[in-house]
Order: structure tokens, then C-alpha cells, then sequence
């Protein structure tokens, strides 16, 4: 399993519970990631072709895509691997967010296009993670930026870093809002319970959000969107 997510643990510990031999892979770009049940790997494959030698060395029953939904670069690669080697391929992709009533939502296709589209506001929190944060180096008002680790990229002047890992509260986040006075969020439609609550947050408070649309898994990949799902297609089930 390609992991990482909350969704990946999730998957891990029911088929280890099911007596099926997990193997999970992290690219180990978080720190101290918090590990799931059964085998870890941790590090890159170098690539399509690099994964695909890997799956050739090792021969697993199937291999499941449970990344960030927007690790493209990763799932095109277990896409291209998993088409070289004949494996079969599951994408674990949750759902996006909804809208609902009283939210204040803009769409934008990347992180240059939601640096844009914030440069007239006075005070945005960033909440994208920390790689492709340097996208918002030119914005001059003030700008709040959270990430599980430090970024490698620039930051804009004087911005504001606060280090942390959700799940946060409604109430964390609230109050987070109205102390830096935050005018906009901008934020990946991630999807999931973990950082949801910034958007509650500011449909409460009137502050709209800036939403960066995800990738297209590729073509031709199975997708499911719940772990149940997950673990029947894994076990032999219907997905």
C-alpha cells in the first residue's frame, strides 16, 4: 500500500486484522509520521520505472494507491507501474468537500491561481501544506501559514508559521480565525474529517475560502472512496 493518509491506516489495520500481510509505503516527507499496522517502508521508489522493478522484486497480490488526493505524482506513477507489471491497482481516493449552506466558496485550478486570488485580502490563512507554499512568497498583507513541518520554500514576509497536526477543533479553529483576523482561507479540497473544521469555522465567522480543485486520478484505475470499499476489493469482495 502506497499511504500516508488517515484513510491508509485505517485500510491497514482492518486487513491486518483480516490476516492479510500489509506492507505500507511512506515517502517520508513528514518527520515523525505516525505509522500503521503491519510492515513499513519508508523513502521513494524512484519513480514509475523504479516502482515497477519494486513490484517486479516482490511480487504483492495487489497494491493500493491510498495517497493524498493530491499526490499526483505518485499515483501516475503506481498507474504506469501497475500497467507495465499487470498488478492489480485500487486508487483510495475519499471524497471531496461539499458545500453547504451559508459557505462562501471560490474554485481554483492550483496554488498560483489561489495566491492570486487572495492578493487584495488583508489577512489569509494558508492551510495547503508546506510543499508548494513558496506559490504565496508575493502576497503582502499578512498571511497565516500552517503546516505539520516547516517548509523548505519561501514564505512571504513576515508571514506567520504555526507547526501542527489535526484533527483541530471547531473551537481551535474559531478562535484561530478571529485572532489573526482572518479575511480568507485558502486550502487543497483534501476532503476528510481531519482538517474539516476550518471549514465550519468560516462559514460561521462569513470568511470566505479559496479552494484548490484536485487532480483526476488517472484513467482506466479503479477508485473507491471509502475504506470499506477498499478492504472488500482487497479481500476478493465486490468493491
Amino acid at each position: 500500500m502506497l499511504g500516508g493518509t488517515g484513510e491508509a491506516r485505517e485500510l491497514a489495520a482492518a486487513l491486518v486484522a483480516a490476516g492479510v500481510d500489509v506492507l505500507t509505503s511512506l515517502a517520508g516527507r513528514v518527520a515523525d509520521p505516525v505509522l500503521p499496522a503491519g510492515a513499513t517502508r519508508v523513502g521513494g521508489f524512484g519513480g514509475a520505472d523504479g516502482l515497477a522493478a519494486w513490484i517486479q522484486e516482490h511480487r504483492p497480490r495487489a497494491v493500493v494507491d491510498a495517497t493524498h488526493p493530491f499526490a499526483a505524482r505518485i499515483t501516475a506513477s503506481a498507474a504506469a507501474a501497475a500497467a507495465v507489471t499487470g498488478v492489480r491497482l485500487l486508487r483510495l481516493h475519499r471524497p471531496g468537500w461539499t458545500a453547504q449552506p451559508g459557505d462562501d466558496w471560490r474554485w481554483v485550478d492550483s496554488l498560483a491561481g489561489a495566491a492570486a486570488a487572495v492578493a487584495g485580502h488583508r489577512s489569509v490563512f494558508v492551510t495547503t501544506g508546506r510543499q508548494g507554499v513558496g506559490a504565496f512568497a508575493g502576497l503582502r498583507g499578512r498571511v497565516l501559514v500552517r503546516a505539520v513541518d516547516p517548509p523548505t520554500e519561501p514564505l512571504p514576509p513576515g508571514a506567520t508559521l504555526v507547526l501542527a497536526r489535526g484533527p483541530f477543533s471547531l473551537a481551535d479553529e474559531r478562535a484561530l480565525l478571529r485572532e489573526h483576523a482572518v479575511d480568507v482561507v485558502v486550502t487543497k479540497d483534501s476532503g476528510g474529517h481531519m482538517t474539516e473544521a476550518k471549514l465550519q469555522a468560516a462559514r460561521e465567522l462569513g470568511v470566505p475560502v479559496v479552494l484548490v480543485r484536485r487532480p483526476r486520478p488517472p484513467d482506466g484505475v479503479t477508485v473507491v472512496d471509502s475504506v470499506a470499499a477498499a478492504v472488500a476489493w482487497t479481500t476478493g469482495g465486490p468493491a
